[in-house]
Protein backbone atom coordinates (compact mmCIF):
# COMPACT_ATOMS: atom_id res chain seq x y z
CA UNK A 1 0.00 0.00 0.00
CA UNK A 2 1.45 3.39 -1.00
CA UNK A 3 2.25 5.37 1.95
CA UNK A 4 4.26 9.17 2.12
CA UNK A 5 6.55 10.08 4.42
CA UNK A 6 9.17 8.14 6.01
CA UNK A 7 9.54 4.07 6.05
CA UNK A 8 7.67 1.95 8.20
CA UNK A 9 9.29 0.15 11.28
CA UNK A 10 8.11 -1.84 13.49
CA UNK A 11 10.00 -3.60 16.08
CA UNK A 12 8.90 -5.70 18.96
CA UNK A 13 10.01 -5.26 22.75
CA UNK A 14 10.68 -8.09 25.30
CA UNK A 15 7.70 -9.65 27.57
CA UNK A 16 6.98 -11.02 30.85
CA UNK A 17 4.07 -12.63 31.13
CA UNK A 18 3.54 -14.21 35.13
CA UNK A 19 0.21 -15.74 36.64
CA UNK A 20 -0.83 -13.98 40.05
CA UNK A 21 -1.96 -15.77 42.93
CA UNK A 22 -3.28 -13.17 45.05
CA UNK A 23 -0.64 -14.07 47.55
CA UNK A 24 2.50 -13.29 45.79
CA UNK A 25 4.36 -9.99 45.68
CA UNK A 26 7.77 -10.54 43.89
CA UNK A 27 8.23 -11.79 40.15
CA UNK A 28 11.56 -12.83 38.72
CA UNK A 29 12.06 -10.94 34.90
CA UNK A 30 14.16 -12.75 31.99
CA UNK A 31 15.79 -9.25 32.37
CA UNK A 32 17.16 -6.78 34.01
CA UNK A 33 15.92 -3.00 33.42
CA UNK A 34 17.10 0.31 34.63
CA UNK A 35 14.31 0.78 37.11
CA UNK A 36 11.23 0.94 37.09
CA UNK A 37 10.92 3.71 34.44
CA UNK A 38 12.40 1.00 31.61
CA UNK A 39 9.24 -0.79 32.17
CA UNK A 40 5.35 -1.40 31.38
CA UNK A 41 3.52 -2.90 34.29
CA UNK A 42 -0.59 -3.83 33.47
CA UNK A 43 -2.18 -6.14 35.39
CA UNK A 44 -5.50 -7.61 34.30
CA UNK A 45 -5.08 -4.93 31.35
CA UNK A 46 -4.89 -1.83 33.42
CA UNK A 47 -1.56 -0.49 33.48
CA UNK A 48 -0.05 -0.05 36.82
CA UNK A 49 1.46 2.98 38.31
CA UNK A 50 5.25 3.13 38.93
CA UNK A 51 4.61 3.69 42.83
CA UNK A 52 3.23 0.29 42.72
CA UNK A 53 5.79 -1.54 42.26
CA UNK A 54 9.89 -1.74 42.64
CA UNK A 55 12.59 -3.05 40.38
CA UNK A 56 16.00 -4.39 41.71
CA UNK A 57 17.72 -6.25 39.10
CA UNK A 58 15.60 -8.71 37.66
CA UNK A 59 13.05 -8.83 40.68
CA UNK A 60 9.78 -6.93 40.30
CA UNK A 61 8.27 -6.62 43.13
CA UNK A 62 4.63 -4.97 44.09
CA UNK A 63 3.54 -3.20 47.07
CA UNK A 64 0.31 -5.22 46.68
CA UNK A 65 -0.53 -9.24 45.32
CA UNK A 66 -1.65 -8.95 42.00
CA UNK A 67 -5.21 -11.38 42.22
CA UNK A 68 -4.73 -14.91 40.88
CA UNK A 69 -5.58 -15.06 36.91
CA UNK A 70 -3.94 -17.14 34.13
CA UNK A 71 -0.82 -15.16 32.65
CA UNK A 72 -2.92 -11.63 34.10
CA UNK A 73 0.67 -9.77 34.30
CA UNK A 74 2.31 -8.61 31.70
CA UNK A 75 5.96 -7.09 32.09
CA UNK A 76 7.44 -4.62 28.80
CA UNK A 77 10.51 -3.53 28.89
CA UNK A 78 11.18 -0.34 26.84
CA UNK A 79 15.03 -1.95 25.95
CA UNK A 80 18.66 -0.19 27.34
CA UNK A 81 19.68 3.28 27.08
CA UNK A 82 21.26 4.09 23.77
CA UNK A 83 24.47 5.51 23.41
CA UNK A 84 24.99 9.23 23.94
CA UNK A 85 21.78 9.32 26.20
CA UNK A 86 22.50 11.54 28.99
CA UNK A 87 19.40 11.39 30.84
CA UNK A 88 17.78 8.51 33.34
CA UNK A 89 14.15 9.32 31.98
CA UNK A 90 13.54 7.20 29.10
CA UNK A 91 9.64 7.27 30.27
CA UNK A 92 8.17 10.22 31.64
CA UNK A 93 4.30 9.81 33.57
CA UNK A 94 2.72 12.66 33.79
CA UNK A 95 -0.73 12.34 36.05
CA UNK A 96 -3.92 15.04 36.12
CA UNK A 97 -7.30 14.77 38.26
CA UNK A 98 -9.49 16.41 35.24
CA UNK A 99 -12.21 19.09 36.27
CA UNK A 100 -15.63 19.14 34.72
CA UNK A 101 -15.39 19.24 30.87
CA UNK A 102 -11.73 19.30 30.67
CA UNK A 103 -10.20 18.80 27.35
CA UNK A 104 -6.60 20.26 27.20
CA UNK A 105 -3.41 18.54 29.51
CA UNK A 106 -0.22 20.40 29.26
CA UNK A 107 2.28 17.73 29.97
CA UNK A 108 6.31 17.87 30.42
CA UNK A 109 7.40 18.39 26.46
CA UNK A 110 7.45 14.67 24.50
CA UNK A 111 8.06 13.44 21.01
CA UNK A 112 5.43 13.54 18.36
CA UNK A 113 4.30 9.61 18.33
CA UNK A 114 5.38 8.48 21.11
CA UNK A 115 3.17 9.17 23.84
CA UNK A 116 0.23 6.89 25.84
CA UNK A 117 -2.73 8.33 27.34
CA UNK A 118 -4.42 6.61 29.52
CA UNK A 119 -8.17 7.60 30.84
CA UNK A 120 -8.95 5.99 34.45
CA UNK A 121 -6.19 3.31 33.85
CA UNK A 122 -7.63 2.74 30.33
CA UNK A 123 -5.70 2.89 27.33
CA UNK A 124 -7.19 5.64 24.76
CA UNK A 125 -7.04 5.46 21.15
CA UNK A 126 -5.54 7.38 18.59
CA UNK A 127 -8.67 8.77 18.12
CA UNK A 128 -9.74 9.59 21.29
CA UNK A 129 -7.01 12.70 22.09
CA UNK A 130 -4.96 14.90 19.85
CA UNK A 131 -1.26 15.56 20.56
CA UNK A 132 0.68 17.07 17.79
CA UNK A 133 1.93 19.82 19.20
CA UNK A 134 4.65 18.51 22.11
CA UNK A 135 3.11 20.30 24.85
CA UNK A 136 -0.53 20.06 25.41
CA UNK A 137 -2.62 16.70 24.82
CA UNK A 138 -6.13 17.47 23.95
CA UNK A 139 -9.10 14.95 24.23
CA UNK A 140 -11.51 14.67 21.92
CA UNK A 141 -14.34 14.39 24.66
CA UNK A 142 -14.21 16.20 28.03
CA UNK A 143 -13.46 14.26 31.11
CA UNK A 144 -15.51 13.82 33.80
CA UNK A 145 -14.81 15.86 37.79
CA UNK A 146 -12.20 13.82 39.15
CA UNK A 147 -10.97 11.70 36.70
CA UNK A 148 -7.70 10.32 36.25
CA UNK A 149 -5.61 11.22 33.01
CA UNK A 150 -1.94 9.59 32.81
CA UNK A 151 -0.20 10.97 30.08
CA UNK A 152 3.42 8.63 29.66
CA UNK A 153 5.39 9.89 26.93
CA UNK A 154 9.26 8.66 25.94
CA UNK A 155 12.66 9.60 25.38
CA UNK A 156 13.82 9.06 21.46
CA UNK A 157 17.20 8.55 20.97
CA UNK A 158 19.28 8.05 17.47
CA UNK A 159 21.72 4.62 17.00
CA UNK A 160 21.40 5.05 13.66
CA UNK A 161 25.47 5.73 13.74
CA UNK A 162 26.19 3.26 15.66
CA UNK A 163 29.34 0.82 14.45
CA UNK A 164 28.48 -2.74 13.61
CA UNK A 165 30.23 -4.99 15.22
CA UNK A 166 31.92 -6.35 11.55
CA UNK A 167 35.32 -5.85 10.61
CA UNK A 168 36.08 -3.05 8.44
CA UNK A 169 33.25 -1.57 9.53
CA UNK A 170 35.59 1.91 10.64
CA UNK A 171 37.46 3.55 8.26
CA UNK A 172 41.17 4.83 8.72
CA UNK A 173 40.49 8.11 8.19
CA UNK A 174 37.50 7.68 11.09
CA UNK A 175 40.71 6.50 13.82
CA UNK A 176 42.81 9.19 15.70
CA UNK A 177 46.12 8.41 14.77
CA UNK A 178 47.84 10.72 16.66
CA UNK A 179 47.70 12.30 20.13
CA UNK A 180 49.44 15.45 21.84
CA UNK A 181 51.72 14.20 24.34
CA UNK A 182 52.15 16.51 26.91
CA UNK A 183 54.92 16.09 29.18
CA UNK A 184 56.79 18.47 32.12
CA UNK A 185 59.38 20.77 30.97
CA UNK A 186 58.83 20.15 27.12
CA UNK A 187 57.82 22.99 25.72
CA UNK A 188 55.34 22.28 22.89
CA UNK A 189 53.58 19.02 23.10
CA UNK A 190 54.76 16.20 20.87
CA UNK A 191 52.40 13.93 18.36
CA UNK A 192 52.64 10.60 19.28
CA UNK A 193 51.88 7.92 16.24
CA UNK A 194 49.29 5.73 18.44
CA UNK A 195 49.98 3.09 14.81
CA UNK A 196 53.23 2.08 15.64
CA UNK A 197 54.34 4.64 18.83
CA UNK A 198 57.84 5.64 16.74
CA UNK A 199 57.37 8.95 17.39
CA UNK A 200 57.55 9.07 21.49
CA UNK A 201 59.73 11.40 22.58
CA UNK A 202 62.72 10.73 24.38
CA UNK A 203 61.93 13.38 26.40
CA UNK A 204 59.01 12.39 27.89
CA UNK A 205 60.24 8.98 29.24
CA UNK A 206 61.62 8.81 33.33
CA UNK A 207 65.15 8.78 34.59
CA UNK A 208 66.73 5.76 33.95
CA UNK A 209 64.81 4.36 30.79
CA UNK A 210 66.99 3.14 28.25
CA UNK A 211 66.80 4.96 25.03
CA UNK A 212 68.96 3.44 22.49
CA UNK A 213 71.44 1.07 22.38
CA UNK A 214 74.64 0.55 20.09
CA UNK A 215 76.99 -2.82 19.99
CA UNK A 216 80.04 -3.69 18.39
CA UNK A 217 81.73 -7.36 18.16
CA UNK A 218 84.83 -8.04 17.15
CA UNK A 219 85.36 -11.26 15.92
CA UNK A 220 89.27 -11.50 14.50
CA UNK A 221 92.93 -10.95 15.93
CA UNK A 222 94.33 -8.25 16.81
CA UNK A 223 98.23 -8.24 17.58
CA UNK A 224 100.73 -5.71 19.20
CA UNK A 225 104.76 -5.07 20.64
CA UNK A 226 103.75 -1.41 20.95
CA UNK A 227 104.86 -0.38 24.33
CA UNK A 228 102.41 2.91 24.25
CA UNK A 229 98.36 2.60 23.85
CA UNK A 230 97.13 1.55 20.58
CA UNK A 231 93.73 1.37 19.35
CA UNK A 232 92.32 -2.45 19.14
CA UNK A 233 91.34 -2.83 15.29
CA UNK A 234 87.45 -2.69 15.46
CA UNK A 235 87.02 -2.80 18.99
CA UNK A 236 85.26 0.91 19.05
CA UNK A 237 81.95 2.10 18.71
CA UNK A 238 79.97 5.77 18.48
CA UNK A 239 76.87 6.83 20.13
CA UNK A 240 75.07 9.97 19.69
CA UNK A 241 73.57 11.10 23.08
CA UNK A 242 70.18 12.83 23.08
CA UNK A 243 70.74 15.19 26.12
CA UNK A 244 73.69 16.67 27.67
CA UNK A 245 72.61 15.39 31.32
CA UNK A 246 71.82 11.70 29.51
CA UNK A 247 74.71 8.91 31.09
CA UNK A 248 76.03 6.13 28.60
CA UNK A 249 76.28 3.05 30.64
CA UNK A 250 79.55 0.79 28.90
CA UNK A 251 79.47 -2.83 29.06
CA UNK A 252 82.69 -4.44 27.68
CA UNK A 253 84.46 -7.66 27.49
CA UNK A 254 88.02 -8.11 25.90
CA UNK A 255 89.33 -11.71 25.51
CA UNK A 256 93.29 -12.10 24.76
CA UNK A 257 96.74 -13.39 25.97
CA UNK A 258 100.37 -12.04 25.77
CA UNK A 259 103.64 -13.64 25.34
CA UNK A 260 104.46 -16.23 28.37
CA UNK A 261 107.37 -14.31 29.78
CA UNK A 262 107.06 -10.82 27.73
CA UNK A 263 106.13 -8.54 30.43
CA UNK A 264 103.13 -7.07 30.87
CA UNK A 265 99.96 -6.36 28.16
CA UNK A 266 97.41 -3.31 29.88
CA UNK A 267 94.04 -2.18 28.61
CA UNK A 268 92.55 0.67 28.43
CA UNK A 269 88.82 2.19 28.03
CA UNK A 270 88.39 5.09 26.15
CA UNK A 271 86.17 8.20 25.37
CA UNK A 272 87.13 10.05 22.44
CA UNK A 273 90.79 10.85 23.69
CA UNK A 274 90.07 10.39 27.45
CA UNK A 275 90.85 7.44 29.76
CA UNK A 276 87.86 6.31 31.79
CA UNK A 277 87.34 3.06 33.90
CA UNK A 278 91.10 3.26 34.90
CA UNK A 279 92.94 3.08 38.30
CA UNK A 280 94.34 5.86 40.04
CA UNK A 281 97.62 7.02 39.50
CA UNK A 282 100.20 5.47 42.46
CA UNK A 283 103.80 6.21 41.90
CA UNK A 284 105.32 4.35 38.76
CA UNK A 285 102.17 1.79 38.08
CA UNK A 286 100.32 2.09 35.27
CA UNK A 287 96.63 3.08 35.70
CA UNK A 288 94.76 0.69 33.08
CA UNK A 289 91.50 -1.01 32.60
CA UNK A 290 92.92 -4.41 33.30
CA UNK A 291 95.46 -6.49 31.38
CA UNK A 292 96.89 -10.12 30.56
CA UNK A 293 99.18 -12.60 31.91
CA UNK A 294 99.67 -16.31 30.52
CA UNK A 295 101.83 -18.69 32.09
CA UNK A 296 101.31 -20.77 28.65
CA UNK A 297 101.07 -20.25 25.31
CA UNK A 298 97.92 -22.31 24.59
CA UNK A 299 95.90 -21.01 27.51
CA UNK A 300 94.12 -17.20 26.92
CA UNK A 301 93.98 -15.08 29.94
CA UNK A 302 90.83 -14.75 32.20
CA UNK A 303 88.28 -12.05 30.13
CA UNK A 304 88.65 -8.13 30.89
CA UNK A 305 84.83 -7.83 31.76
CA UNK A 306 82.73 -5.36 33.40
CA UNK A 307 80.62 -2.09 33.21
CA UNK A 308 81.10 1.62 33.37
CA UNK A 309 77.94 4.48 33.62
CA UNK A 310 79.71 7.24 31.87
CA UNK A 311 78.71 11.05 31.94
CA UNK A 312 79.80 12.46 28.38
CA UNK A 313 77.89 15.91 29.09
CA UNK A 314 77.29 16.02 24.79
CA UNK A 315 75.03 15.52 22.38
CA UNK A 316 77.93 15.01 19.77
CA UNK A 317 78.69 12.03 18.56
CA UNK A 318 81.43 10.09 20.73
CA UNK A 319 83.10 7.12 20.71
CA UNK A 320 83.91 4.66 22.92
CA UNK A 321 87.34 2.09 22.36
CA UNK A 322 89.28 -0.03 23.35
CA UNK A 323 93.53 0.35 23.19
CA UNK A 324 96.61 -2.16 24.31
CA UNK A 325 99.97 -1.94 24.74
CA UNK A 326 102.83 -3.86 26.08
CA UNK A 327 103.48 -1.78 29.06
CA UNK A 328 106.41 -3.89 30.58
CA UNK A 329 108.93 -5.88 28.77
CA UNK A 330 108.91 -6.94 25.32
CA UNK A 331 106.56 -9.35 23.26
CA UNK A 332 103.55 -9.52 21.70
CA UNK A 333 100.06 -9.12 22.76
CA UNK A 334 96.95 -10.65 21.48
CA UNK A 335 93.22 -9.98 21.00
CA UNK A 336 91.21 -13.05 20.58
CA UNK A 337 93.72 -15.38 20.32
CA UNK A 338 96.36 -17.49 22.40
CA UNK A 339 99.88 -16.33 22.16
CA UNK A 340 100.44 -19.73 20.27
CA UNK A 341 97.37 -20.07 17.94
CA UNK A 342 98.55 -23.28 16.63
CA UNK A 343 96.43 -24.75 14.25
CA UNK A 344 94.77 -27.39 16.41
CA UNK A 345 91.42 -27.95 17.81
CA UNK A 346 93.25 -27.84 21.43
CA UNK A 347 93.67 -24.04 20.32
CA UNK A 348 90.60 -21.20 20.62
CA UNK A 349 89.52 -18.28 19.09
CA UNK A 350 87.58 -15.73 20.94
CA UNK A 351 85.30 -12.58 20.52
CA UNK A 352 85.38 -9.16 22.45
CA UNK A 353 82.16 -6.66 22.46
CA UNK A 354 81.07 -3.11 23.43
CA UNK A 355 77.73 -2.28 24.41
CA UNK A 356 76.87 0.75 24.59
CA UNK A 357 73.05 2.32 26.62
CA UNK A 358 72.04 5.66 26.75
CA UNK A 359 70.29 6.02 30.27
CA UNK A 360 67.33 9.00 30.37
CA UNK A 361 69.44 11.71 33.14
Amino acid sequence: MPYIGNPIYQSAFVTDQFSGDGSTTAFTMSVAPAGVSNVLVAVSGVLQDPSTYSVVGNTLTFTAAPPSGTGNISCRYLGVPASGVTTTAYRTVTEFTATASQTTFTPPSYTVGFINVYLNGVLLGSADYTATNGTTVVLATGASAGNLLTVESFLVSSVLNAIPNTAGAVSSSNIQTSVALTTPNLGTPSAVNLANATNLPKAALPSGSVLQVVSVEKTDTFTTTSSSYVDVTGLSVSITPSSASNKVLVLFQVNGSQEVGAGRASLKLLRGSTVINAGAVAGSRTPALGGFSSADVSIPSAPVSGNYLDSPATTSSTTYKIQLAMTAGSGSAYINRTAQDADSSNQIRMASTITLMEIAG
